[in-house]
């Protein structure tokens, strides 16, 4: 079924860019206070706007907590990345496959002081996201990969190769569901069973959330008390299957502290991503982690950084 179609444009509406803070300070005020089906990358599960959530912000380059016990232990890793897939992606070797390595730290980015934008990619790991990382590898790019569960354990080795690249991981759900409609422990089993699956598979335990379709409300906030990451430039990439259009969407309405919403399960997105990061590159863009964005402390609810 085509989950994108259902649109985050039922809980954003015209909550894109200028009118983002507005609609989260009104989610926040009312709070008072893809999945199986994504696995085959020619299913259309594609997330609509969704919403990330951390508990507490790792710590400066930190792109997840180990899951060894102390909370600043840190997933570090080189850049490296498997070019396995069409394309014409470099040939970059591979990071060390197992479990607890990762890359090395790099330098820590002020985004106050320097042009930064964070790249998020949903609905993963798949098929294409080996091609994804040696994209990103070439530009020394660090993204946030929001992930399904039922995707990590079909794609283990994946997830360890973009934690092993540096690359921050959040939580996508299980199987994708609208959690507004669903009772609050059946939210808390979606959440805490990726939780886990991604804890087995790389010892990290994700600090942000992005429910699917960017569905949030008052009972599903309260289930975790991590943010929640949605963006401020849509490509709707689950729609126009198409690389030049995806490269122009994300182009057109980038800023300094934009977020912005890809899927790796469509190979047309990955083929746009070197025209993405060539064009903002040029622009004088850092690439970094939606953690690294915020100094290492993202609020509670995340569309771009102010």
């Amino acid at each position: 079924m085509d989950i994108g179609a259902r649109s985050r444009l039922a809980f954003l509406g015209g909550a894109r860019r200028g009118s983002a803070r507005t609609v989260a300070t009104a989610v926040l005020v009312a709070m008072t206070c893809g999945a199986s089906t994504l696995a085959a990358p020619s299913q259309a599960a594609q997330a609509a706007p969704p919403p990330g959530a951390a508990s507490s912000a790792p710590a400066s380059g930190a792109w997840g907590v180990m899951a060894s016990g102390a909370s600043g232990t840190t997933a570090s890793g080189a850049w490296g990345a498997t070019a396995s897939g069409a394309w014409g992606a470099a040939a970059l070797s591979a990071p060390d496959d197992r479990t607890g390595t990762g890359p090395l730290p790099r330098p820590r980015v002020d985004c106050r002081r320097v042009k930064c934008v964070a790249l998020t990619f949903d609905d993963g790991p798949g098929p294409y996201t080996d091609t994804l990382l040696a994209y990103l590898a070439a530009y020394h790019a660090h993204a946030t990969f929001f992930v399904v569960g039922g995707n990590v354990v079909t794609y283990p080795r994946v997830l360890r190769r973009t934690v092993a690249a540096g690359h921050e991981i959040g939580n996508h759900t299980w199987s994708h569901p609208d959690l507004t409609r669903l009772p609050p422990a059946r939210v808390r089993s979606q959440l805490g069973r990726t939780d886990q699956a991604i804890r087995a598979v790389t010892g990290v335990v994700p600090r942000l959330v992005r429910p699917p379709y960017g569905a949030l409300n008052a009972t599903v906030r309260r289930q975790t008390d991590r943010p929640m990451v949605l963006w401020s430039v849509d490509t709707l990439d689950w729609r126009f299957r198409s690389s030049a259009t995806v490269a122009r969407r994300a182009l057109r309405s980038v800023r300094p502290g934009s977020v912005i919403l890809f899927h790796d399960i469509h190979p047309t997105t990955v083929r746009a991503m070197p025209r993405v990061l060539r064009k903002l590159a040029k622009r004088g863009y850092r690439f970094v982690t939606v953690s690294e964005l915020f100094g290492g402390h993202p609020p509670r609810l995340v569309f771009g950084a102010p």
